[in-house]
């Protein structure tokens, strides 16, 4: 084992010492990241990853600095850009990424990006032209 590896590994140790954690925290991430359009609640991340909800908030929140429903709603909004931007319609956009409410989903939609999605609609087609 070179002295970088061996480095390496300690600092690794030294931050992320539990692997458990690790495993949990990722397997939350990419369980979100493959169903994000699904309906996704911390009871069903915690059973899945065979953990307690609050100690899955807790390590989730170390980890990536935010909890797994930030994590969602970034993910969320996220892929409605990339459905905005292909020419899906706010509706279709709003149903496929997981809401049930398109209203709810323009609001959101606006408090994180400063625009509704038709605005952003339009501001990136303006753009692609």
């Amino acid at each position: 084992m070179t002295y970088y590896l061996k480095e390496i590994t300690r600092i690794k140790n030294a931050c992320y010492g539990n692997q458990g954690q690790l495993d949990t925290v990722i397997g939350t991430r990419h369980y979100i990241n493959n169903n994000y359009d699904q309906e996704l609640n911390l009871d069903l991340l915690s059973h899945v990853r065979f953990t307690s909800k609050f100690h899955l908030l807790r390590l989730f929140k170390r980890y990536y600095g935010q909890t797994p429903g930030q994590y969602l709603t970034d993910r969320r909004i996220a892929k409605a850009k990339e459905y905005l931007m292909a020419g899906s319609t706010v509706t279709e956009t709003c149903f496929n990424i997981g809401f049930e409410s398109p209203s709810s989903f323009c609001t959101l939609f606006k408090q994180r990006t400063g625009m509704t999605p038709a605005e952003f609609q339009k501001k990136s087609n303006f753009h692609k032209s």
